[in-house]
């Protein structure tokens, strides 16, 4: 069992319009409303690709309700969120069919209480006995301490399960002097925490850090990973055009998918940069077209070296 963690759940709501334009109004031609959050996209890629997968984090109000009401009807996903008072927060994308971008407004989530998040520790530590690998994925909801990743890490290792940790800012540089197995920051991300605008230096950076491997998600140019194995770029044939909210997400799912079948790191790479260019061409995170990362599979380009890192 795969576990995956998303303090911050949400229930991500998509709108589509002919042109968005500042200062008008629009009339929306379809609505897509799906459970959300980082580890809830991973979690639903991950079982989309066979893998058994349990879902822990917040839900609370009656939006958390309809994020448990859609993870229950995805097959392989355990749904093990703990209840909170407050509600579930709420992400909008405005998806511009004629140019094919999106805007997203993201809600802040629910304040979580001292009590709450006790509750939550417990529900972890029993999960993560069980569990074959771990992703700790995205933001912390108010009142969520900023180092509790590098608690959950720690965690994690004490156990022996492998830990994967997708966050930014001071979670992130806390969390990964707890030592994670994997860390998969952007671009952004990377230079934040390092203080580099170069990717192979911020990410070698970020391994004295801590971090055992890095794979630096580098948008349209693919991914950069820097391991104890050696270091890979790995990119899609081609620019790929649609709604990237979740492409980091499904790179996570390709990432864990791979160490659980102990594939060597050019094919989890390749894995990872298929999935996420899949998703791109999905309608809304969490999924991804079938049909296209089948095609991209074969056609991801990986190069680099197997040599310590």
């Amino acid at each position: 069992m795969i576990l995956t963690v998303t303090l911050n759940t949400a229930l991500d709501i998509t709108y589509r319009v002919r042109s968005l334009r500042p200062h008008s109004s629009h009339r929306v031609s379809d609505v897509a409303e799906r459970p959300g959050g980082k580890g809830v996209n991973v979690a639903r890629v991950l079982a989309a690709l066979g893998h058994e997968v349990t879902v822990t984090g917040f839900a609370g109000g009656a939006t958390g309700e309809v994020v448990r009401d859609h993870l229950s009807a995805v097959p392989g996903l355990t749904d093990a969120l703990v209840p909170v008072a407050g509600a579930t927060r709420r992400t909008i994308a405005v998806a511009d069919e004629l140019t094919g971008d999106t805007t997203q407004l993201n809600e802040p989530g629910p304040e979580i209480e001292p009590a709450e998040w006790g509750a939550f520790l417990d529900r972890y530590e029993e999960l993560v006995a069980g569990a074959s690998a771990v992703a700790l994925c995205g933001s912390l909801p108010p009142g969520v301490p900023v180092g509790a990743y590098a608690g959950l890490v720690r965690t994690a290792r004490s156990a022996g399960v492998p830990v994967l940790l997708d966050t930014s800012g001071e979670p992130l540089r806390r969390g990964v002097a707890a030592r994670p197995d994997i860390i998969k920051p952007n671009a952004d991300e990377l230079a934040e925490l390092t203080g580099s605008h170069e990717p192979l230096r911020a990410t070698q950076d970020a391994r004295r850090r801590g971090a055992r491997a890095v794979v630096a998600s580098l948008g349209a140019a693919g991914l950069l990973a820097v391991t104890p194995e050696g270091r890979w770029r790995a990119a899609p044939p081609a620019a790929v055009r649609g709604n990237p909210t979740g492409a980091g997400d499904s790179a996570v799912a390709g990432l864990l998918s791979g160490l659980l079948e102990q594939l060597p790191w050019p094919d989890r790479l390749a894995r990872a940069v298929a999935l996420s260019a899949a998703s791109v061409r999905s309608a809304t995170a969490g999924e991804f077209d079938r049909t296209a990362y089948e095609e991209l599979l074969g056609r991801v380009a990986v190069s680099g070296e197997f040599s310590a890192a």
